[in-house]
């Protein structure tokens, strides 16, 4: 079996973050290929550009909880998506699609392929990447 991984451009201007992200982390995982195979790396290298315009309704973006925990007593951390955007750009989106991939070393290394940009540019031009739309896809 021969993985045909293509690199994809998705802009997020005006889009769900957790629609986005579910679509983003099924052509991560390579759900839209004929030749899907759970247990290998078959999906594409996703850039997804204008991350900065993604959109959440209403009060989300102060009062939904993302969770961590450090492994000692007393470890686990809250963060809202504003303090995640905060700490940079890419958190916010890498939290959200890696709860959607494999529990596993193949969701690590599935994620790896998720490259997130604030602007319009991005560094993978000599990639060929094409621009995809997300909402054609179910």
């Amino acid at each position: 079996m021969t993985a045909t991984k293509e690199w994809v451009v998705v802009d997020a201007q005006g889009q769900h973050l957790g629609r986005l992200c579910s679509k983003v982390a099924k052509l991560l995982r390579g759900k839209y290929k004929p030749n899907f195979t759970p247990h290998v790396d078959c999906g594409d290298n996703v850039i997804i550009v204008n991350a900065d315009k993604v959109v959440l309704t209403g009060k989300k973006w102060t009062d939904r909880v993302y969770l961590r925990y450090s492994g000692y007593p007393g470890g686990q951390r809250a963060m809202s998506p504003v303090q995640l955007k905060e700490k940079g750009e890419d958190r916010l989106f890498r939290k959200v699609v890696k709860g959607m991939l494999p529990k596993n070393r193949l969701g690590d290394a599935i994620l790896g392929n998720l490259y997130v940009y604030v602007g319009s540019e991005h560094k993978h031009e000599a990639q060929q990447p094409k621009v995809i739309d997300v909402n054609s896809y179910k």
